[in-house]
């Protein structure tokens, strides 16, 4: 997924989130991320570099007055543990290899005073959206007391021509369908005092309930799970059914089906409704 913005000055950019899909390896990690002080005699100016221009705080005990400090502890998750091996955790944040002293790691002496702690956020949103303009709008020769300010979108001469021409703003790859989990009648409906009487005795289908009637209608569908259906067909959302995908890779031995990559991600269902919660595990 990927959506592309513009600053002030004009230049475009891209935030690109990337799902893997096998997890990386910590020797993996540890060839493109180093959270260790380099050696000051094989790499002298890196060690300068990182001994000054990346080491966060002090912060906690030493300095709870830090900008990062909230409750009384680090935002930044400062001071890391001492791991002699990269540990990738299920939280999306490694435990990156930072040796201790005994275990061959380097230690460094700093001293800083307050203002010169820089604190800068690393972590951009993917779907952050483009910069805001403030500006005022008062007469020549009106004597305003009070100024009228609006917000308004900047658009720069990039960001129009970017747009004059079509080019993608926004994509997300591959497609993710989201299927309905739910009991037998037990779908949400949404309806008026128009429709309520008609919406009660016909509700309209689900991915749920549609993927149970392709199966009986359907000898391809009959050999697929619930998660599959998205690969081999579209969900129209005005008939509320499922159709099959009119291009794609040709299924072998199935005349007419197409497969894609799109995938099929059911709803999280509460532990706490525990005869759906069942049904959703099985």
């Amino acid at each position: 997924m990927y959506s592309v913005e513009w600053q002030k000055r004009g230049l475009p950019h891209a935030h690109i989130l990337i799902w893997l899909l096998n997890k990386l390896h910590s020797n993996e990690v540890d060839d493109i991320i180093s959270a260790e002080i380099p050696d000051p005699v094989t790499d002298p100016r890196l060690h300068d570099i990182v001994t000054t221009q990346m080491v966060h705080g002090p912060c906690g005990a030493l300095n709870p007055l830090s900008p990062c400090m909230a409750d009384g502890k680090c935002t930044k998750r400062y001071p890391r543990p001492l791991v002699a091996e990269t540990v990738t955790g299920n939280d999306g944040y490694p435990v990156y290899r930072r040796r201790s002293k005994e275990d061959n790691g380097r230690t460094i002496k700093v001293k800083v005073q307050n203002q010169e702690i820089e604190i800068g956020n690393e972590f951009i949103y993917v779907t952050k959206g483009s910069d805001m303009a403030v500006f005022g709008i008062a007469s020549e020769n009106a004597n305003d007391e009070i100024s009228n300010f609006q917000m308004g979108r900047y658009v720069s001469t990039n960001e129009a021509l970017w747009r004059l021409l079509s080019f993608q703003i926004h994509e997300r790859y591959p497609t993710v369908v989201h299927l309905a989990v739910h009991l037998e009648n037990g779908q949400r409906v949404y309806f008026t005092e128009a429709n309520a009487a008609q919406r009660a005795e016909r509700p309209p289908s689900t991915t749920l309930t549609s993927f149970f009637a392709m199966c009986e209608a359907d000898p391809f569908a009959a050999t697929l799970m619930y998660v599959e259906m998205p690969k081999y067909y579209t969900w129209n959302q005005s008939t509320k059914k499922f159709q099959r995908r009119k291009q794609g890779t040709p299924v072998p031995d199935w005349p007419q089906v197409f497969s894609t990559d799109a995938l099929g991600r059911m709803y999280t269902v509460h532990p706490r409704n525990d005869e759906c919660f069942i049904c959703d595990c099985c």
